[in-house]
């Protein structure tokens, strides 16, 4: 079938066939693919890892629907899709710069980019990768950049909202998936932030030429049309975009959980009987692909990769943790992905019709899940009821861990330090009954004095 979020460009759609990640390239644009492929610019970027790699295959040998297109292409199927409103700051800029070298690249050859979307960016681990071939087109002498709005309003403001302001952009980027408009973002930036060039231009001026300040709609348009940027003071800007931007840190300096590892209420004895017991559901299962909610830093990410689990999406609230697990994801070669999640608001289906961009239930179904110290956040920090905690956990593997924390555990006391106990049923009763309605146990292990438990269970038929 045709991926609902492939119906913008009639120059090809992406489809998932048979267990086939395949892309079509319709007749319209099948010289400028040729001229693509024929230049050698494809190969090159496959080979340097800015592209996601294509194989051509016989058009008439798949049995797609719609018309027959010029030219079909078979991609690797990537382990996980992730969205810009998922991104932590460290892994945003990445993808910025990694969209950047492709497009220099791509000048360098005598192409260009068509647009700018950071949907067209997708990570293998920490490594971002561009996705859409058909983007990449023919330049022709003294254009401008086509998708230089789009590329502010998709990576670099979110960027200078959270390293100049101190603000996250991922509400803002769920909510308006077309991305942060200059003009909002100039009303937020302080005087001083007009002293930096590249702010200057890319906000406060294109803000201002938005909103008219300089002639009419119409008169700016012809303007445009007629506007001549010579090549090299095309690729200067792009050079100038990437150099500040690889230059900008998130504000806020270390975060609540960044240093979760060092204040946690487990004793040592406690640390390795927890990772003994997540180390022998992974060696027992070898998911291919694992997701860690919670995941923190990355300790019990890297721990599942070490014992056979061939790919881990990490899933976290806290950026600052984020940031040092891509980090982490990054030194050590990790097929290891970090990104935001709020655990009580999932993110939803969404954009045109409702289909454009996949809910995270639609994309978290995988074969292993570690749920460790999260469930507690869920029932008393956020009020989601047991069960349907439990439920939504064992909904996306057959397999996993689930940690439960009772209330007599420091950490918990905590969270009800502040509030009134209205949760009478949250223990370890009630949480083992939980998951025997959806499965088996196979296996479980007291941690603490505290009453802290690790269950390792096995979903059985037709719980998700």
């Amino acid at each position: 079938m045709r991926d609902p979020g492939s119906f913008r460009d009639p120059s090809g759609h992406v489809y998932d066939h048979e267990g086939r990640i395949l892309r079509t390239v319709m007749p319209p644009a099948a010289e400028s693919y040729r001229a693509l492929r024929d230049s050698g610019l494809l190969a090159d970027l496959t080979a340097r890892g800015l592209l996601l790699p294509a194989q051509e295959i016989d058009p008439a040998t798949v049995n797609l629907t719609g018309p027959l297109p010029a030219h079909l292409l078979e991609h690797p199927r990537l382990p996980f899709v992730s969205y810009p409103y998922e991104w932590g700051f460290a892994s945003r800029r990445a993808a910025a710069l990694k969209h950047l070298d492709l497009h220099l690249a791509a000048l360098d050859k005598g192409f260009t980019l068509s647009d700018a979307s950071a949907y067209n960016i997708q990570f293998r681990g920490p490594e971002p990768v561009f996705i859409d071939h058909l983007s990449l087109r023919p330049y022709r002498p003294g254009e401008i950049w086509a998708g230089h709005r789009q590329f502010c309003m998709q990576f670099l403001n979110p960027l200078l909202l959270e390293a100049k302001l101190d603000i996250s952009p991922q509400a803002w980027l769920r909510g308006q998936i077309e991305g942060i408009d200059p003009g909002d973002l100039a009303k937020m930036l302080r005087w001083k932030h007009r002293l930096s060039w590249t702010i200057l231009a890319h906000v406060f001026l294109q803000a201002r030429f938005q909103s008219g300040a300089l002639g009419s709609a119409r008169q700016s348009e012809a303007k445009l049309k007629q506007a001549q940027l010579p090549l090299p003071a095309f690729r200067n800007m792009l050079v100038s975009l990437r150099d500040f931007i690889s230059g900008l840190v998130r504000r806020g300096g270390q975060t609540v959980w960044s240093d979760y590892a060092g204040h946690t209420s487990y004793a040592d004895a406690e640390t390795e009987l927890k990772r003994a017991f997540v180390a022998a559901m992974v060696d027992a299962v070898k998911p291919a692909r694992l997701i860690d909610l919670g995941c923190n830093t990355g300790d019990y990410s890297a721990l599942a990769l070490a014992h056979g689990a061939g790919t881990v999406i990490g899933f976290d609230f806290d950026l600052g943790a984020l940031d040092q697990a891509f980090a982490r994801a990054q030194r050590d070669r990790l097929s290891f992905l970090p990104l935001w999640l709020d655990a009580a608001s999932p993110s939803p289906d969404q954009g045109w019709a409702q289909r454009e961009r996949k809910g995270f239930a639609a994309r978290a179904r995988v074969d292993g899940l570690l749920a460790l110290a999260l469930l507690h956040h869920l029932v008393i920090g956020r009020n989601i009821p047991m069960d349907d905690a439990v439920e939504w956990l064992m909904a996306m593997a057959p397999q996993g861990v689930i940690e439960f924390v009772p209330k007599s555990d420091p950490m918990v006391q905590r969270l009800l330090a502040l509030r009134e106990d209205i949760f009478p049923a949250y223990d370890e009763a009630a949480f083992r009954a939980a998951v025997e309605r959806r499965g088996r146990l196979l296996r479980a292990e007291q941690l603490s004095p505290s009453g802290r438990l690790l269950i390792w269970y096995e979903r059985t038929g037709g719980a998700a």
